[in-house]
């Protein structure tokens, strides 16, 4: 993926962008553990200190190999599709009997029964990164709003409201990564007498970080910061501050 120059304000983002904490090290944002090797060249960084660098990966590897598990409904390494989680799920037994132990069959259909706060843990702090890399938002309090569903779940509509670009109507922060990713398309409507309007319209899309994988769409609009994320074409999440 394409790497972007920042010309935004260096102020604004200082410290960890977890914590606030000292600039000790670089974080992969999106985690490597939710992607396949090898991982795509220039995936984004974000500074974080030691502690939160190191104190996520359970977390990570925990949705990392459940969600594998729900997709493949066994927590049996060999059934699973993605060879890093199968690996984790082999090195890690108490991993894999903690999500094995979990599981269970309802009128034939397998279920998880899923530990949320690990789950919110993991999401909050992707979208805390995203938001830091591409609108060079620091967003460290409590979001507004925070949902995950998995994306069989959702309806026609839902599914297609969720998946669909963001028409920009408010520019965020000049120079930040994501207003240099915005498009302007020409869009054509035909009213009932037949008679064309067309508009110009500012397109900000989701970001492919690895096809499959994982992708993102960042928004800072209309007093928002939003972070739309699926995992594994499974999970889909969004993260909502109100700035």
């Amino acid at each position: 993926m394409d790497q972007y120059r920042d010309h935004a304000d260096n102020r604004l983002i200082n410290g960890c962008i977890y914590c606030g904490g000292p600039e000790e090290t670089r974080d992969h944002v999106p985690s490597r553990v939710l992607l396949d090797s090898p991982p795509p060249e220039n995936l984004p960084v974000v500074w974080a200190c030691a502690s939160c660098n190191q104190g996520f990966w359970l977390d990570e590897a925990y949705l990392a190999c459940l969600i594998e598990s729900v997709i493949a409904g066994s927590t049996d390494p060999d059934r699973i599709s993605r060879k890093g989680v199968a690996n984790i799920l082999r090195r890690t037994p108490a991993l894999r009997a903690r999500i094995e132990a979990a599981k269970t069959v309802i009128d034939g259909r397998i279920q998880f029964n899923v530990e949320a706060d690990r789950i919110r843990n993991v999401i909050l702090k992707l979208s805390r990164g995203h938001a830091a890399f591409e609108l060079s938002q620091v967003v460290r309090e409590e979001p507004a709003s925070l949902w995950w569903r998995p994306l069989p779940v959702m309806t026609a509509a839902e599914r297609d409201s969720f998946d669909a670009s963001h028409v920009v109507e408010l520019f965020g922060e000049i120079g930040s990564r994501g207003l240099q990713r915005v498009l302007v398309t020409q869009v054509s409507l035909a009213s009932e007498n037949g008679d064309e309007q067309t508009l110009n319209l500012v397109i900000n899309d989701w970001v492919d970080v690895q096809d499959g994988s994982y992708r993102y769409l960042a928004i800072d609009d209309a007093g928002e910061v939003k972070i739309k994320i699926v995992i594994a074409e499974y999970l889909a999440c969004e993260v909502t501050w109100t700035v």
